[in-house]
């Protein structure tokens, strides 16, 4: 006689990106192992590939990671996590006003969400004729990154997110820009136009949950901006 399947509880949540519901589920004890292979093995390919594994199986194929922004990636993440092996994390922070003070918090994952500043855009006017309009990097972008080298990051994301490049009212679609075209194009950006595209992905929605802190040592109160979600999974 076959041994009868357990039954794993369902949840939703709100898509940040769209304001969809989905259901989810927590992760099996196979896709756990999974997870604390790739946690293992240090590699960022094989851990973006076991996320957006987990993140396509636990919402029941509902959500595409290889198409959904990366900050609707990380929340699902988040909230599969939380249900799996509690929303209770503990991680050591430095305390602010010495920089030098490490003191352990206790993050409730359930309280943390998604957020973008007021004034974030997805449409930059470079100068008086040229604009440009910004899709948000998706999860799968990560695995451009090599060495985490900031410098290469912050380029090969500005090359994967530009969509559409407006030269007054003449319009030029991604899918019709050769790369080396791009490139030459961002080459060609001066360093205030080039700040204002930076401000695109400052400002984006990401993960984003303030702490309190008190410094044990000098008494002195803070508060401390955690930003993504490596900042929740230390």
């Amino acid at each position: 006689m076959a041994l009868p399947k357990l039954e794993t509880p369902t949840y939703t949540l709100t898509l940040p990106s769209t304001g969809e519901e989905i259901k989810y589920r927590p992760f099996l004890v196979k896709e756990q192992k999974q997870l604390m292979m790739a946690e293992e093995s240090k590699s960022d390919d094989e851990m973006v590939d076991t996320m957006a594994n987990l993140i396509r199986d636990c919402t029941f194929n509902g959500v595409n990671p290889d198409t959904c922004p990366i900050f609707d990636a990380e929340y699902i993440f988040l909230r599969v996590r939380g249900k799996s092996v509690g929303d209770k994390v503990d991680i050591n922070l430095k305390c602010p006003d010495d920089k030098k003070t490490m003191i352990p918090v206790t993050i409730d994952l359930s309280e943390v969400e998604i957020n973008m500043t007021d004034d974030h855009t997805n449409i930059i006017q470079v100068n008086d004729t040229v604009k440009l309009v910004f899709s948000y990097p998706l999860l799968k972008h990560t695995k451009m990154f090599v060495d985490g080298k900031e410098s290469e990051m912050i380029f090969k994301t500005l090359e994967k997110c530009i969509s559409e490049i407006h030269f007054g009212e003449d319009i030029y679609n991604k899918i019709d820009i050769s790369e080396k075209e791009l490139k030459d194009f961002i080459d060609s950006l001066n360093t205030e136009q080039f700040e204002k595209i930076i401000q695109f992905f400052e400002t984006m929605p990401k993960l984003r949950h303030v702490v309190e802190v008190t410094n044990p040592k000098t008494k002195v109160k803070s508060e401390i901006l955690l930003e993504g979600l490596n900042s929740f999974l230390e």
